[in-house]
């Protein structure tokens, strides 16, 4: 008789052959609870996606009073609703004027195609760079500009005239030309294990996109909202691109993420041809409504402020020998460990003592911590005594 495991392995499509198979039967603030009544200290937060906690109120009613009036009506941008239109003036607000008209999606990866198409539709251009082991999504256009060429090999061809610049490589930025059409950047390299960017570096390549009329666009799928202690990583660093890409926490659990620009850039997409871009559950009414309550919490409450805090408490407690290095911003951390068994060994390790920690995509020595950003300094410290004391007990893998 085949039980839950046997049928999530057979009819549910595997992204990764050795998944935890963690069931889970509720969630609650900074826990997870699994079928057995397991609960689980969570240091990921559903990768960066659950800014205020599991189940949080706040959100769970934004999401019940926008059930109870409507759901999917029409295809996005058809039909005047207010989930969308209040959360489009409400980012407005929170950005410069050249960042104050918001197309949404249902995810990062679609926010990023829609800011490459809006890009090539603007100035005419072809060539889109990236940067070296940097992640932007896994649909076609996304994995085109990805840092990373053992994902992208067994899918090629990919989108041409894609190439590459060195992360904080002030030489790399020779390469962007009157022929590029967009640089595609991360504030904060995520899969790569939360490496910051060089400000100077930043400062160069929006000077260079300037000199050239290339539009920067900003992946700050990870970085928003809030989660380096301030709203957005642009807001932090006080440089904006031409386009943002949000995802990920601006949902709060919710699916949903969007492609920001100015009015006149954006208006590129509604003629020659009408419909340039589509979507039709996009701006899902239900969706916008979470990321909304979400985005008003953050800005009247001092949760933002407290971030800092959090962060020198998380240094502080994982002062270990066997921790290389602790990378990120905020709550946005890598744990640099001295072997890859080692970070093998502490995230299976902590899973079993109630305690979930995560991989990242692009470097195997590295942990991810990125808990919710209501997570209580108590929480920090229990969790943090969990991994001190599962790398006290295996420093013989070094």
């Amino acid at each position: 008789m085949l039980n839950s495991i046997n049928i999530f392995k057979k009819h549910q499509a595997q992204t990764f052959p050795y998944p935890s198979c963690l069931e889970i039967k509720s969630s609650s603030g900074s826990y997870i609870l699994d079928v057995n009544n397991k609960k689980y200290l969570d240091f990921v937060a559903g990768v960066s996606a659950c800014t205020l906690g599991h189940s949080n109120p706040i959100i769970n009613q934004a999401i019940i009073n926008q059930v109870n009036k409507y759901s999917h009506v029409m295809v996005y941008g058809e039909y005047i609703q207010s989930p969308q239109y209040e959360l489009a003036f409400l980012l407005s607000k929170q950005l410069p004027k050249n960042l104050n008209t918001t197309y949404f999606t249902n995810s990062g990866t679609e926010a990023i195609e829609g800011a490459i198409k809006l890009a090539k539709r603007t100035n005419k251009r072809a060539e889109i760079l990236s940067c070296k082991n940097s992640y932007h999504g896994s649909t076609q256009g996304s994995l085109s500009v990805m840092g990373n060429e053992n994902q992208k090999t067994n899918y090629r061809p990919l989108i041409p005239e894609c190439n590459q610049i060195i992360y904080n490589d002030l030489n790399s930025i020779n390469k962007i030309t009157s022929k590029t059409s967009a640089v595609v950047l991360e504030p904060i390299q995520a899969a790569s294990g939360f490496i910051e960017i060089d400000i100077n570096f930043l400062k160069e390549v929006r000077k260079k996109c300037n000199e050239t009329g290339t539009l920067l666009i900003f992946d700050e799928i990870q970085t928003c909202y809030g989660r380096i202690g301030s709203l957005f990583a642009s807001t932090y660093y006080n440089i904006f691109p031409d386009i943002l890409c949000i995802a990920k926490g601006m949902g709060a659990g919710m699916p949903i993420g969007a492609f920001i620009s100015s009015w006149e850039l954006m208006n590129n997409l509604t003629s020659s041809p009408s419909l340039g871009h589509i979507t039709t559950f996009g701006g899902h009414p239900v969706c916008c409504a979470a990321s909304l309550a979400c985005l008003k919490y953050l800005i009247s409450s001092d949760l933002i402020s407290s971030i800092k805090t959090k962060e020198e408490l998380f240094r502080k407690q994982l002062n270990h020998s066997l921790i290389k290095e602790i990378r990120g911003k905020g709550l946005m951390l890598a744990i640099e460990l001295k072997n890859e068994n080692l970070a093998k060994k502490l995230v299976e390790e902590s899973l079993k003592r109630g305690l979930i920690l995560f991989y990242f995509l692009l470097t195997k020595t590295a942990i991810r911590i990125s808990p919710p950003l209501t997570i209580s300094n108590d929480e920090i410290i229990k969790g943090c005594k969990i991994i001190n004391l599962i790398l006290d007990e295996n420093k013989h893998l070094i």
